[in-house]
C-alpha cells in the first residue's frame, strides 16, 4: 500500500523552536549560549529536555513558573515567523498531490489553536496533552492511525528525532521520515542504525518527490 497520509511532527520539524529558547533563557537569567550548550549535553545523555532547567537552576520550582506563563499575559506561543521557511510551501505541495496531511506532536494543548492560527489547511491538529500520552508511546501512533482511520502502513510520520519520531513510528508500522536539522537530529544520527525503511531528508522541500519515489517502489513490493 502506498503512502496515503503524512502527519509532521512540530519542534525543528515545522517550527523553529529557537526564539523559544531565548524565550526560557530570559526568564532563567543566563545567556542563551549557556543554555543552548547545557541543551546539547542534556540531549547527548538522552535526558528529557526539561532536565535544562534543573541544571541551570537548581533552586527553581519550574511547575508553578510553566503555570503562570501559561495562564498569564507572557505565556509563549508559536507565530507565523517561527515556521520554517520549508514549511508551508511542502505542505502545499503535498495537498496539491493528493496527500492528507497531519500535524500531531508532544506540545502543550495550546499548540492546537496556534498552529491552526496560522492557516495551515491540515486535517489533523493534535497535542499530546489533549491525547493524554507522549511519544514515544506507541499509544501515541496509534491514536494518530485511529483519527485518519488509516492502517499505519499507509501513514508517513515525518521529525527530527530518532528516540521520538523515527523508531518508535516504524515500530508502528508507520513510514519513518528522518527530516535532519535542529540539536537532537545531529547529535542522535551519530552512530544511530536507522530502519532500513526510514526516508531521510534534510529539508522539507524534499519530500513531495520523496514520497513520489517512495510510493513506487512500495507499489513495486507489494505487486511481488
Amino acid at each position: 500500500m502506498t503512502v496515503a497520509a503524512v502527519v509532521f511532527d512540530v519542534g525543528e520539524t515545522l517550527v523553529d523552536e529557537t526564539r523559544q529558547w531565548a524565550w526560557w533563557a530570559e526568564r532563567l537569567d543566563v545567556p542563551v549560549f549557556t543554555l543552548m550548550a547545557v541543551l546539547g549535553g542534556v540531549i547527548e545523555r538522552g535526558e528529557h529536555h526539561r532536565r535544562v532547567f534543573k541544571i541551570l537552576r537548581p533552586d527553581l520550582d519550574i511547575e508553578p513558573m510553566e503555570r503562570r506563563r501559561n495562564d498569564g499575559g507572557d505565556r509563549f506561543t508559536f507565530t507565523a515567523a517561527d515556521l520554517y521557511p520549508d514549511a508551508l510551501p511542502c505542505l502545499a505541495r503535498l495537498r496539491a498531490a493528493g496527500y492528507r496531511l497531519g500535524i500531531a506532536g508532544n506540545q502543550p494543548e495550546r499548540m492546537e489553536a496556534a498552529i491552526a492560527s496560522l492557516g495551515i489547511e491540515v486535517e489533523l491538529i493534535a497535542s499530546s496533552a489533549r491525547w493524554g500520552v507522549e511519544k514515544p508511546s506507541p499509544a501515541f501512533f496509534a491514536r494518530v492511525a485511529d483519527e485518519l482511520a488509516l492502517p499505519p502502513a499507509r501513514i508517513a510520520y515525518v521529525g527530527d528525532r530518532i528516540d521520538n519520531d523515527v523508531l518508535p513510528a516504524a515500530r508502528a508500522g508507520m513510514l519513518p521520515v528522518f527530516l535532519r536539522r535542529g540539536p537532537w537530529a545531529f547529535l542522535q544520527e551519530r552512530g544511530a542504525i536507522l530502519p532500513r525503511t526510514t526516508l531521510t531528508v534534510d529539508s522539507l522541500g524534499e519530500l513531495p518527490e520523496s514520497f513520489a519515489g517512495t510510493d513506487a517502489r512500495l507499489a513495486q513490493e507489494t505487486a511481488r
